[in-house]
């Protein structure tokens, strides 16, 4: 469908912006889940729209196939998949925000020290956290002229 638009974000949701894509990729990062079965069971996804999300993810090298023997085969997150629980996450703060009216019912911490990881919009020239209000878009370097001279004029 976006495959001819020059934007990535579109090109993203082409392959992650299902609402059980975003819940299976979820469910992999921060729960470890490797098993079609465990995925059917925990999220309650019908079996054909399972195995079609999981096929779109090796397909798209989120994540890959292994054989494990006798006892069938998982999917694993490839590092192009694992990257998406930074997405997960912020949609999770955003939920939190506006959706969860008795609190966030997941905390995400660190590891290493146990502290609150959240997820925050930062610039590398000045390291200071903008609003979204304060933010822009520029043309990057995989710009068409259309889209430079859009957001050119935008200012």
């Amino acid at each position: 469908m976006y495959e001819r638009e020059n934007c990535s974000a579109a090109r993203a949701l082409e392959i992650v912006g299902e609402r059980w894509s975003v819940l299976i990729i979820r469910n992999a990062v921060f729960a470890g889940m490797t098993r079609f079965s465990e995925f059917e069971r925990r999220l309650g996804i019908a079996p054909n729209i399972l195995a079609k999300r999981l096929a779109d993810f090796v397909h798209n090298d989120l994540m890959e196939v292994v054989e494990t023997g006798e006892s069938g085969r998982v999917y694993r997150l490839t590092p192009k998949g694992r990257e998406l629980g930074g997405i997960v996450m912020a949609l999770s703060a955003w939920g939190d925000r506006w959706a969860a009216p008795d609190g966030a019912p997941v905390v995400y911490r660190h590891e290493g020290c146990g502290g609150t990881v959240t997820t925050t919009t930062e610039c590398t020239g000045c390291s200071e956290r903008p609003s979204v209000a304060e933010v822009r878009a520029a043309p990057g370097p995989g710009a068409t002229p259309e889209q430079r001279a859009v957001m050119t004029a935008r200012g």
